[in-house]
């Protein structure tokens, strides 16, 4: 059906903006989190003390978005509500269970398995729930609802940094289980517009049976050149793009010691993320097609360049101007991702599409962290893992950048097909007329003839 363009859709905006904000808004927190970890479980003997901690929210990252192909098949065959209803319980179970732990090897699993695949349950249908929806105003609408995890960017870590020194880091976790349990709730706000495929088939014969496997697994998407194109270059310049969330507050504290806030630089992150995403959510519905791309390519062009400033700033103000341009650019690359796979595969092959995407950046977002905390525990600073950070995202843009011309190429062949068929009709149906008018012919002239 034709996107309702608002009404209760509204409703639905609200829901996937408070759970972009609670998974990404812990997500992204993780720095407040990691000092504390480290505090809590370190000890002076321990040399690979920063790497082994960064694994914790580093894992939990990597399996939001290790998690989407199979969430996105979830979501195909049993819709979004009842996906994100049941994602949002189980990342509540896996924060909760996280805060009775006492040592950091537990945390992998409760915290960066069984969390984190319950927030990515949560998080894929809030994405897909939308384009059912808003058409026209979708790229406005990804940008409200994405700027949803910088509302709790900013807000978090604050309010993480009061609850660690007055209640410690476990009781934390327990107070972060309300969010959690607000997003169960959002979920059931999903209420479907197209009918998933557990619906169709028990239509039609009355039980469920489970369509075709080239239906569950649609890997049809991948002979979109475009698409294969932007399979690549996304990963390629994720390495270095979780490594500032999860080591720029240890950063901070070792080279200016306890004088600064570093929080206030996650709040610089959070605040110009979020009116990034409501200014390119805006234009990116203004600009045509895959040309959308080209806002991928500068903000990731930015994002590597700020990235490797970072070692540079000996002052913190400095750090502060170049977190808010980071934000900026970060808003500005999440926004238009769903806008630019419906333009890539379409609205039918839209769930799947982001679900593989999002599964291949779960590599790169997953290893570049711990290989930023071992490189500081070897060289005994964090400059080199900043500058090699800021690499990944230079080379993805340049490889985004052919995008938009594959992608036209292609729409020129498909509309060609059509024309070529209805040339071939034509010739098809004249050459009937011919040979018809070559056989009255005769018969006329028999007939004339006696």
């Amino acid at each position: 059906p034709e996107p309702p363009e608002g009404g209760w859709g509204w409703v639905v905006m609200l829901a996937a903006m408070w759970c972009n904000g609670a998974v990404f808004g812990i997500q992204n927190s993780c720095g407040v989190l990691f000092v504390s970890m480290l505090r809590l479980f370190g000890s002076s003997d321990d040399k690979q003390l920063v790497f082994k901690t960064a694994w914790v929210s580093s894992l939990s990252m990597g399996m939001v978005f290790f998690c989407s192909p199979i969430v996105s098949i979830f979501t195909d065959l049993f819709g979004c509500r009842k996906v994100a209803v049941i994602g949002a319980a189980v990342g509540l179970v896996g924060l909760l269970s996280s805060s009775f732990v006492s040592t950091i090897e537990p945390l992998y699993f409760t915290y960066g398995i069984v969390f984190a695949c319950g927030c990515s349950f949560a998080y894929q249908p809030s994405l897909v729930i939308l384009g059912h929806y808003f058409k026209k105003r979708l790229g406005l609408v990804n940008g409200i609802v994405t700027a949803g995890s910088s509302l709790f960017t900013v807000s978090l870590p604050f309010l993480l940094r009061v609850l660690i020194d007055s209640v410690d880091l476990f009781n934390t976790l327990r107070v972060l289980c309300i969010l959690m349990f607000i997003l169960f709730l959002a979920g059931f706000t999903y209420r479907p517009l197209v009918p998933n495929a557990k619906d169709k088939e028990g239509g039609k014969k009355g039980k469920f049976k489970l369509p075709p496997a080239k239906k569950i697994c649609n890997f049809s998407v991948f002979k979109v050149l475009s698409y294969r194109i932007w399979a690549l270059g996304i990963p390629a310049a994720l390495f270095g793009y979780f490594v500032p969330y999860v080591h720029l507050m240890n950063h901070v504290k070792e080279r200016f010691g306890d004088s600064v806030p570093e929080e206030v630089l996650l709040l610089c992150l959070g605040i110009t993320s979020g009116v990034g995403r409501l200014i390119f959510g805006r234009v990116a519905d203004y600009i045509p097609g895959a040309k959308k791309i080209y806002l991928q390519v500068a903000s990731f062009f930015f994002i590597g360049l700020m990235s490797m400033m970072i070692p540079l700033c000996n002052v913190f103000g400095a750090l502060v101007a170049v977190c808010l341009f980071m934000g900026l650019f970060d808003g500005c690359f999440i926004c238009i991702m769903a806008p630019i796979a419906f333009e890539l595969v379409g609205a039918q092959d839209v769930s799947q599409a982001i679900g593989f995407l999002l599964g291949l950046m779960s590599v790169p977002m997953t290893v570049g962290p711990p290989i930023a905390g071992l490189l500081r525990d070897k060289l005994g600073t964090y400059d080199v893992a900043f500058y090699l950070a800021g690499v990944p995202p230079l080379i993805g843009g340049a490889i985004l950048c052919f995008i938009p011309w594959v992608h036209e190429r292609q729409k020129l062949k498909e509309r060609a097909k059509p024309v070529d068929g209805e040339t071939t009709e034509k010739m098809l149906e004249n050459e009937s007329t011919l040979v018809s008018d070559s056989t009255e012919k005769p018969a006329k002239e028999l007939d004339s003839g006696f």
